[in-house]
């Protein structure tokens, strides 16, 4: 007798999470539809609905730079890997200096969270060797000092 009251509770059990499931999903079909209806309204994609893919200070989640402007993944910071970006944004810049680096002498200037002062990384000044130009004006910032945003 105790086993097969077990079997009747856990069969109610399975019904009734079953409902409260199709519930959730009817729920969570009706707002995706809508979303759709209003993409098809204002002729817009979704990932203008979630805004831009961007990285922020990780300290204090001020938005720093824009998805869009990453130029490479591939570089290395003073603490660890970076990524270099053509633009950044709320942001402060510190007093140029020149640094020896791992790809040659450059004359760059330290770059600050304007929200909480944090050391970001560095924007490139100058290049003194022809081959590293390309970086001039851009910004290095650390992977470990910013977080990703609407991924």
């Amino acid at each position: 007798m105790g086993f097969s009251f077990l079997c009747f509770v856990i069969q109610r059990l399975i019904i009734n999470i079953d409902c409260i499931l199709c519930w959730c999903i009817q729920d969570i079909e009706f707002v995706w539809e809508w979303q759709l209806v209003e993409l098809l309204i204002n002729n817009c994609s979704m990932a203008e609905m979630i805004g831009p893919r961007l990285y922020s200070c990780c300290n204090c989640r001020n938005q720093i730079a824009l998805h869009d402007d990453v130029i490479s993944k591939s570089f290395q910071g003073r603490n660890g890997r970076a990524i270099l970006f053509s633009h950044a944004m709320n942001i402060m810049i510190g007093p140029k200096e020149d640094r020896q680096l791992m790809t040659g002498l450059h004359t760059v200037a330290d770059v600050y969270c304007c929200d909480c002062r944090e050391v970001l990384g560095w924007k490139y000044e100058r290049a003194f060797e022809e081959t590293q130009k390309y970086k001039e004006g851009k910004f290095i910032l650390e992977k470990s000092k910013i977080v990703i945003e609407n991924w």
